[in-house]
């Protein structure tokens, strides 16, 4: 029984590639690729030269069954994708989950992934993100998709094509709001890197003089729930119970104009008054 290898490649600088990926490729039987033209320029590049399969989305179901017959006489397989991650908007699916199901086992070689990358360059505060890929070619399922997520607390992380990012900015500005901080993050780790930062408002008319180029990576902020209004004498209600279940008066505005917003120092003289 042989191994299939899950080996992360560059998004762009072949420099970012890791020891342990060139060693991956190196010591495998097979290479199975999105791509093999591309595939053969990052193989060139290192000086590798091993025989290649190919693995990409129309035909992965069929592709996936030569490859486990590869692995299943004793190969190693290594899979990788025309850049980042496989599996992760990207071929691999399919083929790792029949390698699951028969037993053959399956190994991962992290690398660069561009979603990361992004939201790192974004400038946002992202603690937590929905990554959310390429979004649906038909324009009914694209806004259908946005209306699922548009409320989510979270930011999004989204992929496009240049063809395709002005009506993506569109559609993103027309369904969550032109408000949003966004970050568009061109061709990263490449020459020509780029990431400009605005609202989706402003971003969304940025291409209407430039013709883009390159491949993007969509960072747009989580949406804000409206804070609630609340009145100096709610205020003053709040930091009363406070009081009487024990804390200080100071402490007791001080926690009640955190949950409110109202300054401490008119809690305090309110209710000193």
């Amino acid at each position: 029984m042989g191994k299939l290898f899950i080996v992360g490649t560059p998004i762009g600088n072949l420099g970012d590639f890791s020891p342990r990926g060139v060693e991956t490729l190196q010591n495998a039987d097979y290479i199975a690729a999105e791509d093999t033209r591309v595939t053969l320029g990052l193989l060139t590049h290192f000086g590798i030269k091993k025989p290649m399969l190919s693995c990409y989305k129309p035909k992965e179901q069929e592709k996936s069954e030569r490859i486990i017959a590869l692995l299943e006489e004793g190969n190693s397989v290594a899979l990788v994708s025309d850049a980042g991650m496989p599996c992760v908007s990207d071929p691999g699916a399919v083929l790792v989950k029949k390698c699951r199901a028969r037993g053959i086992p399956v190994e991962v070689i992290p690398g660069c992934n561009a979603a990361i990358a992004a939201v790192a360059a974004s400038g946002l505060e992202v603690g937590q993100f929905t990554f959310e890929g390429f979004l649906p070619v038909p324009q009914k399922e694209r806004i259908e998709r946005l209306e699922i997520v548009k409320n989510l607390p979270h930011a999004l992380v989204l992929y496009e094509a240049p063809h395709k990012i002005k009506q993506t900015l569109a559609d993103l500005c027309s369904v969550l709001g032109g408000e949003r901080e966004t970050a568009l993050c061109r061709e990263l780790t490449k020459i020509h890197e780029e990431v400009i930062r605005g609202s989706l408002g402003e971003l969304s008319h940025y291409y209407d003089e430039i013709t883009p180029r390159g491949e993007y990576v969509i960072v747009v902020s989580g949406a804000v729930s409206p804070r609630e209004e609340f009145t100096i004498e709610q205020a003053v209600q709040l930091a009363r119970q406070l009081a009487e279940g024990g804390e200080k008066l100071s402490d007791a505005c001080r926690e009640a104009a955190k949950a409110t917003g109202i300054p401490k120092r008119e809690i305090y003289t309110r209710i000193v008054e």
